[in-house]
């Protein structure tokens, strides 16, 4: 893919602002295709020294229903050659983005309080916005997190957003739509929902992104 250039979409989903500064990046080996999903190559993996699998089961028996009795329109998995789908979260005190230079790489935890989940998370970032402090990241556990450097324990964050690959699917996700999902890493079943704001038709199949989070309680 001699000359291949990003296609101007301004997506984000590389780490770049733009597809100007990751042609920039490209120019001096900061970026390559494949950090690019309109490249036509598989996505690199979060892991810059080497591939990274999915630390989920890529196939687990679900049951029909979440531990509290709630259906769900659709699981949420992976973008192709990322580990899970991707988190967007906001660190109770923004300004530790800045102040510990959150940066590509990191690997943060916290609990996504005010959402109703009590497992405190490990997250590893993708983009780090320090004027507003999100984070957008991909949930890896804690196996990935032992022995790397730059962990930052941010104890708490709220939960903005997820983005990823709808599969399972019991209901088409329709935009401006409120859906129920379950994030395909949540190991503890819990049906989550969102509303519906970018959906993109995709070879791997349909990518959306859902944000104003919660989590369900009680039984339909």
């Amino acid at each position: 893919m001699d000359g291949w250039r990003p296609p101007g979409k301004d997506c984000g989903l590389c780490g770049a602002r733009t597809c100007a500064e990751f042609a920039a990046g490209m120019d001096d080996g900061a970026h390559r295709p494949e950090d690019c999903p309109f490249s036509g190559k598989p996505m690199a993996g979060p892991d810059p020294e080497g591939a990274l699998g999915s630390p989920f089961p890529a196939n687990p028996t679900r049951p029909s229903r979440d531990v509290l009795g709630h259906a769900w329109d659709f699981v949420l998995q992976p973008l192709p050659g990322e580990p899970s789908a991707r988190k967007i979260v906001l660190p109770f005190r923004p300004d530790l983005v800045e102040l510990w230079s959150i940066k590509r790489g990191d690997i943060v935890l916290g609990r996504p309080a005010g959402a109703g989940c009590p497992v405190q998370h490990v997250l590893q970032v993708i983009r780090a916005d320090p004027l507003t402090g999100v984070l957008d990241t991909w949930v890896v556990g804690p196996a990935f997190s032992r022995g790397r450097t730059g962990l930052k324990d941010v104890a708490m964050y709220h939960m903005l957003g997820f983005e990823g690959l709808v599969t399972e699917a019991r209901r088409t996700p329709v935009f401006g739509a409120r859906h129920t999902f379950l994030p395909g890493f949540c190991m503890m079943h819990l049906n989550h929902t969102g509303l519906v704001n970018m959906i993109l038709s995709q070879a791997a199949g349909l990518h959306v992104r859902l944000e104003d989070i919660r989590i369900l309680a009680g039984p339909d």
